[in-house]
């Protein structure tokens, strides 16, 4: 068989750039999950893990030049873009290197034999390892923050756990570049090159997940793409955890006092975010419930005014703007949708941003509107007009799972009395709830959450900020372990200064 050249394409032209590497074989990612196993005892040493880490976010800084480059011709997205996209990167790096130094993330606690309860308590220590090699599906969207180098890769590696990438068709040329510089980190500080491998291709896609010695999974793409790979990790002789980021909606809310205070900037807001990156972030907004009336009708205006000032965009490859093209057409179609400002083709290569409005009333019960619930890829939003409080919670009560949502109201909070309902009514759809913000913009924190219920995310879990190591992790307790015999981590003297919980109470 033949191998399948992989090609790096110009989403501006549709023209193929260069071959940047034939798809995996099945042989080809056995060898390279494989390869990742033997060398995952080498990520053991938290200190040459943090050095690592620091290391690639320096790598990463000094090759910018030529990665934003690379990415640029690959996705479209423009140098400004994807210069904050690679700061941000690498912040993530040093980020969890920092996780790493600190060692919390490790949970430890130690209960001392207590002969007083009941039943007895023997002597329990607990703390969490590295589940092991971690498969990682990049983004089209993030080809830096949500792929090779992303998040994902990051977090995994802070945990201990060799990784290997399966790359984004939209971009080989940057995942092949970010490789080598994350394994030219390793090797820099004395670790295994193969502690970050890559491979190509949809089908060493499902041969990654189904591989046995592959013990978690991390993803960020398309319903369809996320749930059949879910799926196959659940369908394995040894199921394993599959965190999955898979399409989002991010509704937003306005109040009737804030449309009535500061219609005008909400609508500059709103048109800013919902085209941000032509519409391509995963917390876009999508779906914005506007009142009815006088304010709304303001808000609409400006709204008009904002989208229609933005230029057309490039959408990350032909297949997505296909998609964008025929989903909002098909959506324009539904009785009773306007278009203010038609989204759609601007020409051969690219697409106009635009929304749809529709009554709220048409969303209430299911029906052939149900297509204004999903998420379109691209540069658009639908805006459902309400008449009242009741309309919004029963639109609400309709929306799948989300990353965000967002409830505009007024300044004095105590002057809009819908607010707290409402808010209330929003914190069961989203991960991470916003008020008087945008959503586009997923700041790199501590107490950051970036997923939601399902098909937001497949699982509970977060994929930017500190906590998105817990992913790669699972606990184990030693019990009546004499000392010579327990891990350093959780020895009676704490030789490596851990923070931990003992006997209850933080030591």
């Amino acid at each position: 068989m033949s191998a399948v050249p992989v090609w790096s394409v110009d989403p501006r032209t549709g023209n193929p750039r260069e071959q940047v590497a034939v798809e995996a074989t099945a042989e080809e990612v056995d060898r390279a999950v494989r390869s990742a196993h033997a060398v995952r005892d080498a990520l053991a040493d938290r200190v040459a893990r943090a050095a690592f880490l620091r290391a690639a976010a320096e790598l990463l800084v000094e090759s910018g030049e030529h990665i934003i480059e690379a990415a640029d011709a690959e996705t479209a997205l423009g140098p400004a873009r994807l210069t904050g996209e690679l700061a941000r990167t690498a912040a993530q790096f040093r980020a969890f290197a920092e996780v790493v130094d600190e060692g919390a993330y490790l949970d430890v606690h130690i209960d001392h034999p207590d002969a007083t309860r009941t039943p007895p308590w023997p002597d329990l220590r607990r703390y969490k390892i590295p589940l092991g090699v971690v498969a990682v599906y990049a983004a089209s969207n993030f080809p830096l923050a949500f792929s090779v180098p992303g998040g994902d890769t990051a977090s995994a590696l802070a945990a201990g756990c060799p990784v290997v990438v399966k790359a984004h068709p939209d971009h080989p040329a940057t995942s092949e570049l970010c490789a080598s510089v994350l394994r030219r980190a390793a090797a820099r500080t004395g670790l295994p090159e193969n502690v970050l491998t890559v491979v190509h291709g949809f089908d060493a896609g499902v041969e990654l997940i189904r591989h046995p010695l592959v013990s978690a999974a991390g993803f960020t793409g398309s319903v369809r793409g996320g749930r059949a790979l879910f799926d196959a990790a659940a369908a394995r002789p040894a199921p394993i955890p599959f965190h999955g980021e898979l399409g989002s909606l991010n509704p937003v809310v306005v109040t009737a006092a804030a449309a009535a205070e500061r219609a005008g900037e909400i609508g500059t807001g709103l048109g800013g975010s919902m085209t941000l990156g032509a519409g391509q972030f995963c917390t876009k907004p999508g779906f914005v419930l506007v009142p009815e009336g006088a304010a709304g009708d303001q808000l609409l205006k400006t709204l008009t005014e904002t989208v229609s000032s933005t230029g057309s965009g490039v959408l990350l490859d032909h297949r997505m703007r296909d998609a964008f093209v025929t989903g909002v057409r098909e959506r324009a179609a539904l009785p009773g949708v306007d278009a203010p400002v038609t989204p759609g083709a601007a020409g051969e290569h690219s697409v106009s941003a635009g929304f749809l409005t529709v009554p709220a009333a048409r969303l209430t019960a299911e029906g052939p509107h149900d297509a204004l619930l999903e998420e379109c890829f691209g540069p658009v939003t639908v805006i459902a007009r309400y008449a009242s409080v009741d309309e919004i919670a029963a639109v609400l009560a309709r929306l799948p799972g989300n990353l965000t949502a967002t409830l505009q109201t007024a300044d004095d909070e105590t002057g809009d009395p819908d607010a707290g309902p409402l808010l209330a009514a929003l914190t069961p759809l989203a991960g991470r709830i916003l008020v008087n913000g945008w959503p586009t913009g997923v700041a790199v924190a501590p107490a950051q959450h970036h997923g939601g219920p399902y098909p937001a995310t497949t699982s509970t879990s977060t994929s930017v900020g500190a906590t998105a190591i817990e992913r790669w992790l699972r606990p184990v307790t030693y019990q009546s372990t004499p000392e010579t015999l327990l891990p350093a981590e959780l020895r009676e003297d704490n030789p490596l200064g851990l923070p931990r919980r003992v006997d209850g109470r933080r030591a």
